[in-house]
């Protein structure tokens, strides 16, 4: 029902008299509060069938103040029309609810709506009924978040307005925190977003626009910076403006021309601190470095209390951003120049790459890094001081006598780069350039240098990609020989991508699960009779793809990943092996291979004796297999590491035997047990006189130095026959048995030992 359709008169008299009020004539009481302007009000919502009750509040509330603010009445007949009217109406204050209207439970259904519905969580409610006891009171206020909870005949004109007074009280504080929360959450990613800003300029444009975001307008105004110059008045300069003052940025602010702006930036200035002239907001910001900042803004109303103290906040936290942005300025100046040469750095670098990339100039580029071979070296013996001021005459030579169109960085360590035209980036003049000494601190000193070159023409990605794409060809040169050179190619960079995807997969893989393992039995050429088998790691991807173990272990060995898998590895062996042995195989060997990076981690021997512990796999049947070419690295330090794997109970094989150069006298010191012929020379027993005679020799090497010998891919009953000819006890290879999955093994280890009983 409209509010000038409200009957007033001796109902309302009757219902109000108890605090004997003065009523308004009857023209009045049917106006919702005229004299309000919205903003500055507090709205009040009532929501009742009852159209009394709506007159009975307004005579009741009529021109009365709260907080210095008048109040503001909206009129609902129904929870519906009341949902309605909050969907659309801003900042209502508190709603004076009728428990029951259309329905017995309206109001409660409404207070639900209102709190979890429409996510109105700072309106208070005062709910009201004409029927006592009908809604428990203390289950209603907690169940429904209420402010006050009241019988519509003791709410008396003063009780009414004590509780709206409470729930008016109670709005203002949750705005209140409400807004700071938000202004203080604006600040902060205020203050972040500024930091990411380079220059006095975008840091002063960032201001304004956060200033204007923290007072709910739009970016207007000038943020300006006092400078004192020599022998003349201060000058107010403007650094940067918004809206319809951008044409004052770069300038100075004259108190002739701009007198409001001036005068009201120059009290700011003068009185350190926020003020308010003639419709101006104008906000100190205190430099450190004595260069104070001021912004000045139009801002036709006054500030509030809470947007004072915000400000207060905000300008703090500027002034930190303006007082350090000339030192972060010089910093970012001084990030594309090394600190120790002063050639242009990495970061420069691939900005003059890009630069090339997007020119005419890319058709005959090239781009080189010269690696100084051995200045690690150089550096440990001379001394840090000696290996700067190498450093240092590595780039004047190189800046003063190639062609001075080349820019000449040094990108980080001992890597300088060249970047120009390719006829004059050539690997023969640069390496030239080193065969005449170094004059250093007193001393002459040879250094050669390794090249990695990239043709720009051929390059079609950005300045980063051609920095790493010269890298690779640098790792290549210097793989292959050092002071020499080589040209990247695209090959070589689907090779060492192709080298990064399989690294991530494997790592995610090995995470699900992909790895399993695979048993390969050994047999005793004897009898043929199985004494052990090979536990063989391979990788199933999630889509059904076996990757071999040649191509996806190596990645592992590179990235380090292959000490958790060799642990795992270690670990599911031993696990089967007391399996195994619990089904009956008590004399079984497991065999396991150990990586050259697993092996030589400072932890591999307590990750051993863990691993048999926590299996409990008995050591005296549990054998690790290291290459030959870890056999020959590094002897002293090998036997004693195997020394202590031996401690353990557990056996060594070297496996691949015959494919090194191994030293006899070393192998004789090595506490091994086992020598693997390695399939190679298998293969070429049958046909070739010296794989028949290397496969003899590895034969009676073991022999010799009484060490078991096992030869590894016997595929035919032939080659088996020969070995046994010449002495071979053991074998493994596909003849015998493929590599089978642990309940595979189980299987066949039964079929064999039904082939020994028939």
């Amino acid at each position: 029902m409209p509010a000038s359709m409200t009957p007033t008169g001796t109902l309302t008299e009757a219902r109000l008299d108890r605090d004997e009020l003065m009523f308004v004539d009857e023209t009045d009481a049917a106006q919702p509060a005229g004299d309000a302007v919205p903003g500055l009000n507090w709205r009040v919502l009532v929501v009742d069938d009852d159209a009394d009750v709506h007159s009975t509040t307004i005579f009741a509330l009529k021109n009365v103040e709260m907080q210095g603010r008048p109040l503001e009445f909206l009129h609902a007949y129904t929870a519906l029309e009341a949902r309605a009217m909050l969907e659309r109406e801003p900042d209502i204050a508190v709603i004076l609810l009728d428990v029951v209207m259309e329905r017995p439970d309206a109001g409660l259904q409404l207070v639900r709506q209102i709190r979890e519905e429409l996510g109105m969580h700072a309106v208070r409610i005062i709910l009201r009924t004409g029927q006592p006891g009908y809604a428990p009171e203390l289950d209603a206020i907690r169940g429904y978040d209420i402010n006050d909870y009241r019988t519509k005949s003791e709410l008396t004109r003063t009780k009414l307005y004590t509780a709206v007074a409470a729930a008016v009280r109670s709005y203002q504080q949750l705005c209140a925190l409400d807004a700071s929360r938000s202004g203080l959450e604006h600040i902060l990613t205020a203050g972040t977003q500024l930091m990411t800003l380079h220059g006095v300029r975008d840091v002063a444009q960032g201001v304004l626009r956060q200033v204007a975001t923290l007072l709910g307008q739009r970016p207007a105004g000038v943020l300006c910076v006092r400078e004192s110059g020599q022998g003349r008045p201060d000058v107010l300069h403007v650094v940067a403006a918004a809206g319809e003052h951008c044409h004052l940025e770069g300038g100075e602010l004259s108190p002739q021309r701009h007198a409001l702006l001036a005068g009201a930036v120059g009290r700011a200035l003068r009185e350190r601190s926020c003020t308010e002239v003639d419709g101006w907001l104008a906000l100190h910001f205190p430099g450190k470095a004595g260069r104070d900042f001021a912004a000045c803004i139009p801002f036709a109303r006054s500030i509030g209390d809470i947007e004072r103290r915000l400000l207060k906040v905000f300008t703090s936290v500027v002034a930190v951003g303006l007082d350090n942005v000339e030192l972060v300025t010089h910093l970012n100046q001084a990030a594309f120049r090394d600190q120790l040469t002063g050639l242009p750095n990495r970061t420069r670098l691939v900005e003059l790459i890009d630069a090339l990339l997007a020119g005419p100039q890319r058709a005959s580029a090239t781009l080189a890094l010269i690696d100084l071979d051995h200045f690690a070296e150089t550096n440990d013996a001379l001394g840090h001081h000696f290996g700067d001021l190498l450093l240092v005459a590595v780039g004047r030579r190189l800046k003063s006598r190639l062609d001075p169109k080349l820019e000449v960085a040094r990108i980080g360590g001992d890597i300088f780069c060249v970047l120009g035209n390719a006829d004059a980036v050539q690997p023969a003049p640069i390496q030239a350039l080193f065969r005449e000494s170094f004059h250093i601190d007193g001393q002459d000193v040879q250094v050669s240098a390794t090249l990695g070159l990239v043709r720009l023409p051929e390059h079609d990605g950005s300045g980063a990609d051609a920095l790493k794409d010269a890298d690779i060809a640098l790792k290549r040169a210097k793989s292959q020989q050092r002071a020499g050179h080589f040209y990247f190619s695209r090959s070589m960079g689907v090779e060492i991508r192709e080298r990064v995807r399989m690294m991530h997969a494997l790592r995610s893989g090995f995470q699900r699960g992909e790895l399993f393992l695979a048993y390969q039995p050994q047999v005793d050429l004897a009898n043929n009779r199985a004494f052990g088998a090979e536990a063989l790691l391979r990788w199933r991807t999630e889509d059904g793809r076996l990757v071999g173990p040649d191509r996806f272990i190596p990645i592992a060995e590179y990235s380090g990943l292959i000490v958790d898998i060799g642990e795992w590895v270690l670990r599911q062996a031993c696990a089967e092996l007391v399996r195994l042995r619990a089904a009956g195989h008590r004399e079984f060997t497991m065999s396991v291979n150990v990586s050259q990076v697993q092996f030589r981690h400072p932890h591999f021997v307590d990750m051993l004796r863990r691993a048999l512990d926590d299996t409990r796999a008995p050591p005296e049947y549990v054998e690790l297999e290291i290459t030959e070419s870890m056999a020959m690295e590094e002897p002293a330090l090998l036997v004693e590491k195997l020394a202590q794997v031996k401690r353990t109970g557990v056996s060594i094989a070297i496996d691949d035997f015959g494919t090194g150069f191994s030293s006899l006298s070393h192998l004789q010191r090595l506490q091994v047990d086992r020598l693997k012929i390695d399939r190679t020379f298998v293969t070429e027993i049958t046909g070739s006189a010296r794989g028949s005679s290397i496969a003899e020799m590895v034969i009676q090497l073991g022999r010799n130095l009484g060490l078991s010998v096992i030869a590894e891919g016997v595929e035919d009953e032939r080659q088996a026959h020969i070995l046994r000819t010449l002495g071979c006890p053991l074998a493994q290879g596909f003849l015998f048995s493929r590599p089978l999955t642990p309940e595979a093994l189980l299987e066949w280890l039964g079929n064999q030992a039904l082939i020994e009983a028939a």
